[in-house]
């Protein structure tokens, strides 16, 4: 398995910039639920054992990585974009919104950005690159604390709509969720210009 590391954080090192931010935005795929987005600035020092990308990592180690990141981070944040935003944008703008809105609610401003896969729009110097979240550790740790924020979020709103198993799925197009919505419809919280969703109003 590929561990991600921080070279591309040390090349920026080299050239004087320091306050290196990654970011990353999870709930792309799902069906319903907002998407989150989280940025981080770590330290080259940083000593965090298992950081990969979130979707490769168990839910215990997740919560336990998140926790740590955030510790031993100069500065994180979380942003999000709604269902209606989604809606309103499509999920592509609505996701760089997201991570818009983390970028703006770190507590240092960072010198450069690395964000996987897609230019974030208004930032400036960002780098984009592709499965960053496999190579990169900056970007690898923001995609933890995204994940589990979101995660918790889904958990949350399973009590507001306890007959989808959001908690379980997370929103996303599970077999379970395909037969909650065939029972019970579409929910205020799925994201209504899906394909699997538009078929359900």
């Amino acid at each position: 398995m590929r561990y991600p590391n921080f070279s591309h954080e040390r090349a920026l090192h080299s050239r004087n910039i320091h306050l290196v931010a990654g970011v990353d935005e999870v709930g792309c795929g799902c069906w319903a639920g907002p998407v989150y987005a989280a940025a981080v600035i770590l330290p080259l020092h940083a000593r965090l054992i298992g950081v990969r990308d979130s979707k490769q990592v168990q839910v215990l180690q997740r919560e336990r990585l998140a926790l740590a990141i955030k510790k031993c981070s100069l500065a994180w944040s979380i942003g999000t974009a709604s269902v209606e935003e989604i809606d309103t944008l499509n999920i592509r703008r609505a996701s760089l919104l997201a991570s818009q809105r983390a970028l703006q609610g770190l507590s240092i401003q960072p010198e450069w950005i690395l964000s996987d896969a897609f230019p974030i729009p208004g930032v400036i110097p960002c780098t984009a690159v592709i499965r960053g979240d496999v190579k990169i550790f900056s970007i690898a740790a923001a995609s933890i604390i995204a994940k589990v924020a979101r995660d918790t979020f889904m958990q949350e709103l399973d009590h507001t709509f306890p007959n989808y198993g959001f908690a379980k799925h997370k929103g996303y197009g599970t077999a379970q969720h395909q037969q909650a919505l065939e029972t019970y419809g579409v929910c205020d919280a799925h994201r209504k210009t899906y394909r699997p969703i538009k078929k359900f109003l």
